[in-house]
């Protein structure tokens, strides 16, 4: 059995990466009120480069429904705007000066429910890299088997333990989606 715990380690951790990912693309998904996390994923081409926004300039919530990006050089101003006006987000960028300001519209009924069947997508999309995870960790199990370095007891026992871990983190991701999807919908 302790042949099989850095795999098993291995496992739990993969399994956390797939559950933080899920975190960070429902940080990127609207829901009415203004959060830096919508504009941080996006890039900026700069300087004949593509850089993250947030190395272009200071994203800032100065209200519950504006987004700010305070950009460090002027001649990138245009460049920002560009990059938040051609993200899908629907929003529309205004600059004054170096200051963009980005004003979050209302979400409507219709695309708050697009978001969340984006949502959705992205919590099934986990689950699958979850489920990914447990595939690879009982075929390891059964090459230990094989082998003849764990019996076929241990192996039974080691296989529940599997499929416990990854329904505790299927349930976490549930929750998860059940918690964004409250805070999608919320007028």
């Amino acid at each position: 059995m302790a042949e099989f715990d850095a795999t098993r380690n291995d496992m739990k951790r993969r399994m956390e990466s797939a559950t933080e990912v899920l975190h960070k693309e429902f940080a990127g998904l609207r829901t009415g009120r203004a959060s830096i996390n919508l504009l941080e994923p996006l890039i900026v081409e700069a300087y004949g480069q593509k850089v993250p926004i947030t190395q272009v300039g200071t994203v800032g919530v100065p209200e519950a429904r504006m987004l700010t990006v305070q950009v460090w050089d002027r001649a990138l101003v245009t460049y920002v705007e560009k990059a938040i006006r051609d993200s899908n987000l629907g929003l529309n960028p205004q600059s004054d000066g170096q200051l963009v300001r980005v004003p979050i519209p209302p979400l409507t009924e219709d695309r708050r429910k697009e978001i969340t069947k984006i949502a959705s997508r992205y919590t099934e999309e986990a689950k699958v890299a979850v489920r990914n995870v447990r595939r690879n960790g009982l075929d390891e199990l059964k090459k230990f088997e094989k082998d003849g370095k764990i019996s076929q007891d241990e192996s039974k026992k080691i296989t529940k333990d599997i499929q416990d871990m990854t329904d505790a983190f299927v349930k976490k991701l549930d929750e998860a989606f059940a918690h964004k999807e409250k805070e999608i919908l919320q007028v």
